[in-house]
């Protein structure tokens, strides 16, 4: 089974405004509502490509109970925590001449609802899978998915981690299955800027090294690198098509790895369902669906 952790789950509402302006009435041209959070786009798009999901994490108030039914709804299995104070996030991003995004601040979550989340990870078995997407909310210690590897250690459970700065390297040295920081974020790391993608994988074998299993570095339209735990090692360029919503593409890149790898076991394969995935999320409104995924992979040629 995979299991998503979302800590910070969000309705996103996304809208279109003409060239918006400050100080003045704007006027909305499109909105759509979905539910949000790294780990439940996680979630989404397997579910998109034909894998169940069980989406953990905590919800609430009335933004909580919409998340939840919207998950419904797109038949994604869902198994929150109810956090008594607060109401989950609405994040607003507007799309104009340039992106803008604005995120809210989420409920207050208690040491009792982290003990709640515990005994859920208590009844993972080996062989499952663990994602840990997104950031973590201001209450809780950044130390909070270090912990939870930590705590399943040795179970046997793939565990893999899409966060950024101090939540990704406290988990490197406990062997996560998969990270995937982009350039800027290896960057970042290690003090340096990073646009080459032979200087990139060097940095990558770096987190290898201190130890991470597999790690991606995606560069938005430049591709990715792929550093595998057998030795491998990929350079690709972005799949061609038109950027519609650069919003999820980083999370689908992680899901469509998951989902090559179960289906192949050729992390090769993985890495090109994984680019794929991404690219069909970033030329579409929504997140990307099986048929579009196959379509990329099937015109693919930049690996």
């Amino acid at each position: 089974m995979i299991y998503t952790v979302t800590f910070n789950p969000s309705l996103d509402y996304i809208v279109n405004v003409d060239h918006f302006k400050t100080g003045v009435v704007n006027r909305i041209t499109k909105e759509i509502i979905f539910p949000g959070g790294k780990g439940i786009n996680v979630s989404m798009v397997l579910q998109n490509l034909g894998f169940d999901t069980t989406a953990l994490g905590f919800m609430a108030g009335f933004t909580g109970k919409e998340i939840v039914r919207l998950l419904d709804e797109r038949g994604v299995k869902s198994s929150f925590i109810n956090v008594a104070e607060g109401n989950s996030r609405i994040n607003l991003k507007m799309r104009s001449d340039e992106e803008t995004e604005i995120n809210g601040q989420g409920p207050r979550i208690t040491e009792e609802n982290i003990k709640e989340l515990y005994a859920q990870l208590d009844t993972l078995q080996k062989g499952d899978i663990l994602v840990l997407a997104g950031s973590i909310p201001d209450t809780l210690p950044q130390s909070m998915y270090m912990d939870i590897m930590k705590y399943l250690d040795g179970k046997g459970i793939d565990i893999a981690v899409d966060a950024t700065k101090k939540l990704l390297m406290n988990v490197v040295p406990h062997k996560p299955f998969l990270i995937k920081p982009n350039n800027h974020e290896l960057g970042e790391i290690f003090g340096k800027e990073l646009t080459d993608k032979d200087e990139i994988i060097e940095y990558a074998k770096k987190l290898q090294e201190m130890g991470a299993r597999n790690v991606i570095v995606s560069m938005a339209g430049d591709g990715a690198v792929f550093v595998a735990e057998n030795g491998e090692t990929y350079k690709a360029e972005s799949p061609k098509g038109k950027l519609v919503n650069s919003v999820g593409a980083g999370d689908s890149m992680v899901a469509g790895f998951i989902a090559g790898y179960l289906e192949t076991g050729s992390y090769k394969e993985a890495f090109r369902k994984g680019l794929c995935t991404g690219s069909a999320s970033a030329f579409s409104e929504e997140l990307a669906t099986k048929a579009e995924v196959e379509e990329l992979i099937k015109n693919y040629t930049g690996l």
